[in-house]
Formats: C-alpha cells, structure tokens, sequence
C-alpha cells in the first residue's frame, strides 16, 4: 500500500514502536481490524468492540504472517513488531486519511437522509464506464467502515464512491476530514436519527459537515427539490449543482413514465443536452438517483451515452429494493433499514406490482419522542396508496396499524406483537401470487421474514 511504511504509520498515528529496526520501511500490503482476515504483510489493528477484544488474537494473526499490529497496550514479551498507540479507532482514521492523500485520487462523498446507498451504487455504475472506480461496500459507510473502504484502495484505482452515514453532530466532520471530497453528494434531508439531531433542521446541519473538508477546486451537487437543500446558494465560492424534477434545476427530468417494478423510464437533461434512460429499479426516488449521477458524470467528463450506459447496467443489491421471485410470490426485499420517507416511497413503488399488493411492515428505528406519529403517517399512507394489505410487527409498528385502520377502516390491517409471531403466522397473510413487500430498520432483523418467505409455498 502506497507509503504506508511502519515508520511512516508510527508518526502518522503518533505511536510508539517496539519492535526490530529492520522492518520499518517495510509497506504493509493490507490494513485489517478482522483477524480472520490475517495475511502475509498485514497491519492488524486491534479494536476493543462491545463484545470482543481484539487484543487476545494479536499473537494468532502474527504467526499467520502478519508485518505487524496496532495495540492499545504495552505487550509485555512481545517478539515481534507492534505500534502501540492512545486509540486504535483513531489510529484506523489517521492512517486512512494519509493513505488517501498518497494516492491522490478523487472522492465523490454521499450522504442524505435517505437513498445514500441506491444513490452511490448508481454513481458508481455511471463512473465506471470511464474510470476504475471503487465504492462503499455494505454498511460501511461510518468511522470505522469508511476507513476499511479506503483501505480498500489501490494504486491503479481512479476514483473512490464514498457513503458517508451519521446520527450526531461531530461525525460528518470526522468523515470528511478522512475523505476529503473533491465532489460531495446530498440526497435529501428527512426525519432520520431526530433522537440526536432534534429536527429537519438539525438534520440539515449534521449533513452539511461534509463541506468542511471539500477540495477548494471541488463540486456540490444537490437536490433542489428538497425544500431545505435548495436553500444552500453557495459554499466557499461553489455553487451548488441542483438536480430535481423542475426544468429550473441544472439536471432535471421529464416524461417520466413506470414500467411497474421493472423500472422508471424519463427523459434527463444536462443543460442544453438530453438522453431518454430506463432506470432498471421501480419508484420516483430512482429518477433522483440517476438525475444525482448524470451531474456527477457530466462533472467526471463522461459522454451522455456513458451515463445512459451507466446508469441502464444498474444491478440492485441484497436489502434495497432487491426483487426475488419464487414460484408463488414477487418478494420485494426492502428490509437494509427505513424511515418514514423511504417508507412511504417503498409503498408507493409497492403499488405498481402484480397481484395481490402486501405491505410487511416493522419498526423503524431512532425517530426521537415524535416515533408514534412518524409511525402513524406511514400507518395513514399505507391505507390510501393503493395497495391491497399491511401485515404490521413490532411494538411501534402497532402505531402504523392502528392509523391504516383510523384512515381507512376497509383496508386489511393485521397486526403481530413480534417478529417471532409474524413468522409462526406468516402463512396466513400472503397467497400464491402476490407482491409482498418487506421493510424495516435493520435492528428489526426482517431478512428472516425474507427467507421464510422465499422457502414458502402457497
């Protein structure tokens, strides 16, 4: 890894080195927390977790060829070479950010309340057409996450897709000081993590962060349909790129026709150029992301048709809107996470599948003292967007049952206390043919409800 000698780690992480003089200029070939991932010429970093200590698997990770590991503490009897250092975490963050300096390549850095993980995985699909790129795999897209991404990174990469996710004030600082973008992405601000940023307008707060570490030469694109968005007029002399459905924006889109849950197809326009485009993911929320990535692509230089290309070879992944059809059902696996938005948008893409329509709903997670009522404007726009069910569970989604009944008491409403009982019913409330939809936050673990789901039959 380029210039990520052992000396050259030890000063960057303000450590102190024990070990054989020999070795300090030796570069480590990987940087792993994981010691399962153990390897000749890796840096082991051992991270005290909330369940595990990875200080006990320093002398297994160095016998299977390790260069060299990153400890908290002194070791006593140690033989072989260590960094020891105040913070391990930190010691992760300072090293990532002075690789990614060494490698001198652009950071396209994504956040927003809602569609950061769809938004990055269609940038990237667009960059790709003309650079080697790499992006944000999974959930990491936090202080730990973000780092082991750029670790990630090689010499012969052209240019990072970097999420970026928070839930306090201080994080997206801490983020952006490693990632340093050159073109920052906002998605949009909505009701996420409100237990610790109070509102919308905190929320805007804690996103906009990200700027504080922009390259002086970089970009802004932004969502200009988003009321509290298209009020930024301009950062340190940038002006922002706004995308949007109103023909005012810089990247907009029209004739927007759904394909059901094959797509979306629109018309996108690039100033005073235009290409028709099939975004291959159902909702009007795709049309943002791809409006997102046609900006970031005209930025990158990229042809219209490398941008159609891009965006056209979009493949969905496991948990975001992730479509699995058995021999009985369509099951549309939405379960990563939700917020009341994605909720919502999530049933409204719901609408437009075949057969019977089921929503199954489960809490969502970190909404502040407003949870009930968050809960409850999914509940009212369940009944009345359309769809034929809504199988609800958890302690909180009872608030989003009890709304669909009060809006519309025609509509089929069943309610489970937990997971565990939804699944010993599950049977009950889906038949052959139907589109079932699954959404929850993450804690809520509905990849379960996905599975009994796939193995059923009707």
């Amino acid at each position: 890894m380029k210039n990520l000698t052992l000396r050259n780690i030890v000063k960057v992480c303000k450590g102190v080195y024990h070990g054989p003089e020999d070795v300090l200029d030796q570069e480590a070939a990987s940087i792993i927390t994981d010691s399962r991932k153990a390897e000749e010429g890796a840096l082991f970093v051992a991270i005290v977790g909330e369940r595990v200590d990875a200080h006990r698997f320093i002398p297994d990770v160095m016998a299977k060829g390790a260069l060299a590991s990153v400890s908290e503490r002194e070791l006593e009897g140690a033989e072989f070479p260590y960094i020891q250092v105040e913070s391990s975490l930190q010691a992760v963050k300072d090293i990532a950010e002075f690789y990614l300096e060494q490698l001198q390549i652009p950071v396209v850095g994504i956040t927003g309340s809602v569609g950061k993980t769809s938004t990055k995985e269609v940038i990237a699909s667009v960059l790709k057409e003309k650079y080697r790129t790499l992006k944000t795999q999974g959930n990491f897209n936090n202080e730990l996450g973000l780092p082991l991404t750029v670790f990630r990174l090689r010499e012969e990469d052209e240019i990072a897709v970097l999420e970026m996710g928070i839930s306090d004030f201080g994080e997206m600082t801490r983020l952006a000081k490693i990632a340093k973008p050159q073109t920052c992405v906002i998605t949009n601000i909505g009701t996420c993590h409100l237990e610790n940023l109070g509102d919308r307008d905190g929320v805007l707060k804690a996103k906009t962060e990200i700027f504080q570490y922009l390259k002086p030469e970089g970009h802004i694109v932004l969502n200009g349909d988003d009321d509290k968005l298209s009020t930024i007029e301009e950062y340190k002399g940038i002006r922002p790129v706004f995308f949007g459905l109103d023909k005012n924006r810089d990247v907009y889109a029209d004739q927007i026709v759904s394909r059901g849950l094959k797509g979306v197809s629109c018309r996108i326009h690039l100033g005073e150029e235009d290409f028709s485009v099939l975004v291959p993911m159902p909702g009007i929320h795709m049309i943002y992301n791809a409006l997102a990535a046609a900006a970031v692509g005209r930025i990158y230089g990229l042809t219209l048709d490398e941008i159609k290309k891009g965006i056209e070879s979009l493949e969905s992944i496991s948990g975001r809107f992730h479509m699995i059809e058995t021999d009985s059902l369509l099951i549309v696996d939405d379960c990563y996470n939700a917020n009341p938005m994605s909720m919502k948008a999530s049933l409204d893409v719901l609408h437009d599948g075949a057969g019977r329509r089921v929503a199954i709903l489960g809490d969502m997670g970190e909404l502040g003292e407003n949870e009930a009522a968050l809960h409850r404007e999914v509940g009212a726009h369940a009944a009345s967007c359309g769809i034929d069910a809504c199988v609800c569970a958890g302690s909180l989604a009872r608030h989003i049952a009890e709304a669909a009944r009060e809006k519309n008491p025609e509509f089929p409403v069943f309610y489970e206390e937990t997971r565990e009982s939804l699944l010993k019913n599950l049977s009950r409330y889906v038949q052959k043919g139907d589109t079932v939809l699954v959404k929850a936050s993450h804690f809520m673990k509905f990849e379960e409800v996905v599975k009994a789901l796939e193995e059923m039959q009707c």
